[in-house]
């Protein structure tokens, strides 16, 4: 099932349009319902189950993308690798693989759990809101990318050092410093001491 972008619908086996419905959870990330993903999305928001993905390279230099400027939410800023939301049922980390890989063309060579984080970040140019409860995953790339020019503008790697000056500098995401910091201990412990996360 493809991924569309929340103002799309999917198309049914018999051939009517369906909408993309996320998983509603209550403050323990616990299933109490769906809702449409562009409804989610208005503000207050409702909370409902995300993923975020951090990979880094051999040199434990973290993976960025920047997010095409055709996306819903956020377009045109940086964020972490990949982020995104199960289908309703699906498990995170499914999601997590499955995601990665329609957006960036490559499939981690390691994944690994790091925890979960709830925040309510509202957009200012969409006037969207992200109200997630949002599980972490951490893990290695070792295979070229192959982005989606429809998901991603842009990707680079940089160490600790360098997303400091390009966070100071550049656009991103209004969730990528919670989701960064909450993984933060499992970054560590995954790049080792050197790399500085």
């Amino acid at each position: 099932m493809p991924i569309t972008p929340a103002t799309a619908t999917q198309s049914s086996s018999e051939g009517t349009e369906e909408a993309i419905l996320l998983e509603l959870v209550d403050e323990k990330g616990v299933t109490i319902g769906t809702a449409e993903k562009l409804a989610a999305h208005q503000p207050p928001g409702q909370l409902h189950r995300a993923f975020s993905v951090f990979l880094f390279d051999e040199q434990g230099r973290l993976l960025l993308q920047q997010r095409a400027l055709g996306k819903y939410h956020s377009p045109g800023v940086w964020s972490n690798t990949c982020c995104g939301h199960p289908y309703p049922g699906e498990a995170p980390f499914a999601a997590a693989a499955r995601r990665t890989f329609e957006e960036l063309g490559v499939s981690p060579s390691l994944l690994a759990e790091a925890g979960t984080v709830s925040y309510d970040h509202p957009d200012p140019v969409s006037g969207l809101v992200e109200r997630e409860y949002n599980h972490l995953f951490v893990g290695l790339v070792q295979a070229p990318l192959a982005p989606d020019p429809e998901e991603v503008a842009s990707t680079v790697f940089v160490t600790a050092s360098e997303l400091a000056e390009r966070h100071a500098r550049d656009e991103f995401s209004s969730w990528f410093m919670t989701v960064l910091d909450a993984a933060r201990p499992a970054v560590k412990e995954l790049t080792g001491p050197s790399a500085g996360w």
